[in-house]
């Protein structure tokens, strides 16, 4: 069976996806400081690494574990708001992107799952 990765369409797609994602995030007030002080292109290859392995797909990622990542952007105030407001901008990316619906609904079960680690609870 394949990984939600290959359905996805792979490297490519997680690419495509990731780059799009980040430009709805950036231009995003509400959450956008949140990355003032990021080297985004770094961001964006931890984040590309992070969903391929999330997906199923070739794991490539070295990056801290997501409660140790995000715990700095607690002590800022992410709270639930701001993690809602960054899972729509990557459900809208997928649905921009023509992504199938079920798809869509297993990505956000994958990015929902990190919910507590990130928001430290």
């Amino acid at each position: 069976m394949d990984s939600l990765y290959e359905k996805l369409g792979g490297e490519d797609a997680v690419n495509s996806a990731v780059n799009i994602f980040y430009r709805k995030v950036l231009k995003d007030e509400t959450i956008s400081q949140f990355f003032n002080d990021t080297d985004m292109n770094k961001q964006i290859a931890k984040q590309k690494a992070f969903l391929t392995m999330a997906f199923g797909g070739p794991n490539n990622y070295t990056g801290m574990d997501m409660r140790k990542a995000h715990a700095p952007l607690v002590k800022k105030g992410l709270n639930e708001s701001h993690f809602n407001a960054v899972a729509g901008h990557l459900q809208a990316t997928l649905e921009e992107l023509g992504v199938a619906a079920d798809l869509v609904k297993e990505v956000m079960v994958v990015a929902g799952s990190t919910h507590d680690d990130i928001l430290g609870l």
